[in-house]
């Protein structure tokens, strides 16, 4: 923003504001949390998109990026969506007059058909709920479900082979291209 103007001698002038606006890149990172293990335990068949109801303070402790998804799981009661076993650990800075429970149940924000699928998932293919990261998405939290289940010993051990396989696939592959 500009602004014109004239002193008292008659001279003019123009003052132009220093502060530029931030530009938003997409480059910044708005994931919070990535659940690893349950990539690794499980094969994920589906993914959902939930909102979860937190509290202010749980958002601060987000916003500092606290939280641990390990041993977390989503579980249906009367209906509704629940996330248990994560552990959203207080800021220090958090208020004294909430008493805040760091492994406390928080509900998930589904649309109604998606919940009746996940229920037929789990209750009639057996099926479990595994959160598999948590991300901001338009200043809102945000969790991805997976519909999964449990992989054999045989499976992780395939699994390891093929990721190192990748791994020096790619280390041949630069030597290569540096070589050449």
């Amino acid at each position: 923003m500009d602004c014109r103007g004239q002193n008292r001698d008659g001279k003019r002038f123009i003052v132009t504001s220093m502060a530029k606006k931030k530009e938003k890149d997409g480059k910044g990172s708005s994931t919070i949390a990535l659940n690893k293990r349950a990539r690794h335990e499980y094969h994920i068949d589906e993914r959902y998109e939930a909102g979860i109801a937190l509290q202010g303070w749980e958002v601060k402790s987000l916003r500092a990026g606290r939280i641990n998804l390990t041993d977390a799981y989503a579980l249906v009661k009367g209906g509704e969506l629940f996330l248990f076993g994560a552990s959203i650990p207080p800021l220090l800075s958090a208020s004294t007059h909430v008493v805040a429970e760091d492994r406390r149940t928080r509900k998930l924000l589904l649309h109604r058909a998606e919940i009746d699928k996940l229920i037929g998932a789990v209750e009639r293919k057996g099926l479990t709920l595994v959160p598999l990261a948590m991300y901001w998405k338009h200043n809102c939290a945000k969790v991805e479900i997976g519909i999964a289940h449990g992989k054999q010993a045989h499976d992780k051990r395939a699994t390891e082979k093929e990721r190192e396989w990748n791994v020096e696939k790619q280390r041949t592959l630069r030597a290569h291209n540096k070589a050449g």
